[in-house]
């Protein structure tokens, strides 16, 4: 079901640093990224009155390809569209613009670049690991927790025993959500290959090895320990994500993989716990395991079927993110995000970013790999979800990975 706002301008434009761009100017969004939705709707209107323009901002449940498909299919596309990265490269060659000439396209290394073009810049730097609870942690230990030194499998074993013999019956949530469990923590094991494109076209032609592959195991290794010291671990698929995000907050659990997007959820459990994000611990010996997964996240193109105009308020629009103190507060402070925009030089409200920011600042994330096929969450999540349960043990698991992959149809870049 779509859901759908327009704006309503309720404040005057000599309120704000935003340079009026031209009355009566639709500027229609598309908003992917859910749970900022409420913070988008509550600054359209504020957006709208300084800015001239009626911006309207609009989500969707469907798939972002479905619901697109369907947009343009009817002849309504919506001007500005901020999507997944790999939507990217399905839909700007036909229907994106050159954003070459923004602000914003200047301001960050993230930009993605299609045929010599700025077919896309993103909204903020996600990325994703082992979310703490630090406070609980040393509540039980009083010891001070520094996750560097857990980045080995080993000491994190030794700290989660620590944690069950002072008290806490089971330290770690795993989520059983299919694009947790796929798009997420397995799709790493592609991510941290010293040539994930090499790799991929390995598992496409049917050549390449899952069960004797080293990143696999180690991933794997490390993700039957949260399977040991999950807190839902006699009934893993039926975990219930608010609860066990809650958990987290309150220090009933100390440890759960998960990504900065998560602090959505965890702050309305209004907790005071400090807490933070770490590299998924693992006994490998080549720096992976001291490094998030992440980057640049939740893509804005341009429509080039719109008119000039509104083309020109799309991109006001994102130079007023990445450049305008306006702007800027909303990314960083309304949204507690992580901006990819060298400009913006705000703290972030939100600790689990402040993490992503430290480790991007330093250079230590992985990159993403954009490129899945569009069934690998639902068809990878299921199979995830077949192993979190302890239907099919690992040999099972990489067996089923090998079949799906097999021909698979990876995105087109």
């Amino acid at each position: 079901m779509k859901k759908f706002i327009t704006a309503i301008a309720t404040v005057t434009a000599a309120a704000l640093a935003v340079t009026p761009v031209m009355a009566a100017t639709d500027l229609t969004v598309f908003n992917s990224k859910s749970e900022i939705q409420t913070q988008f709707e509550e600054e359209a209107p504020v957006y709208s009155e300084a800015a001239g323009v009626n911006m309207e901002v609009a989500m969707s449940n469907d798939p972002v390809i479905t619901h697109m498909g369907t947009r343009y299919a009817s002849n309504n596309p919506y001007v500005l569209s901020m999507v997944d990265a790999k939507d990217i490269y399905s839909l700007t060659p036909e229907h994106g613009i050159d954003l070459a000439d923004t602000k914003a396209a200047a301001d960050t290394d993230y930009a993605i670049e299609i045929d010599g073009k700025v077919a896309a810049l993103p909204f903020c730097i996600e990325a994703r690991g082992i979310m703490y609870n630090k406070t609980a942690i040393e509540d039980i230990t009083g010891e001070e927790f520094n996750p560097a030194d857990y980045a080995t499998l080993d000491a994190f074993k030794e700290l989660l025993d620590k944690l069950v013999d002072g008290g806490m019956d089971a330290p770690v949530a795993i989520m059983k959500e299919d694009w947790s469990l796929a798009a997420h923590y397995l799709a790493q094991w592609v991510e941290e290959q010293e040539d994930p494109e090499a790799y991929v076209e390995q598992l496409v032609a049917g050549e390449g090895d899952i069960i004797n592959n080293e990143k696999f195991n180690s991933l794997m290794d490390t993700f039957d320990v949260l399977m040991e010291y999950n807190y839902a671990k006699d009934a893993a698929v039926n975990a219930d994500r608010n609860k066990s995000e809650d958990m987290l907050a309150w220090g009933d659990v100390a440890f759960m993989f998960g990504g900065n997007w998560d602090w959505s959820l965890i702050v309305q459990s209004e907790s005071d716990s400090e807490m933070g994000m770490m590299p998924v611990p693992q006994n490998t010996d080549d720096g992976t395991n001291e490094k998030l997964v992440g980057g640049g996240s939740k893509y804005f193109f341009i429509d080039s079927s719109v008119s000039e105009e509104q083309q020109q308020a799309a991109k006001d629009f994102l130079d007023w993110m990445a450049t305008d103190p306006d702007g800027q507060d909303f990314v960083s402070n309304t949204c507690a995000l992580a901006s990819p925009y060298k400009s913006n030089t705000l703290d972030v409200s939100d600790p689990l970013s402040v993490s992503v920011k430290a480790f991007a600042d330093a250079g230590n994330l992985i990159n993403n790999y954009n490129f899945f096929p569009d069934d690998h969450i639902t068809k990878c999540g299921a199979t995830m979800q077949k192993y979190l349960g302890g239907e099919i043990d690992r040999e099972e698991l990489a067996n089923e990975l090998t079949e799906y992959w097999k021909g698979a149809a990876v995105i087109e870049h």
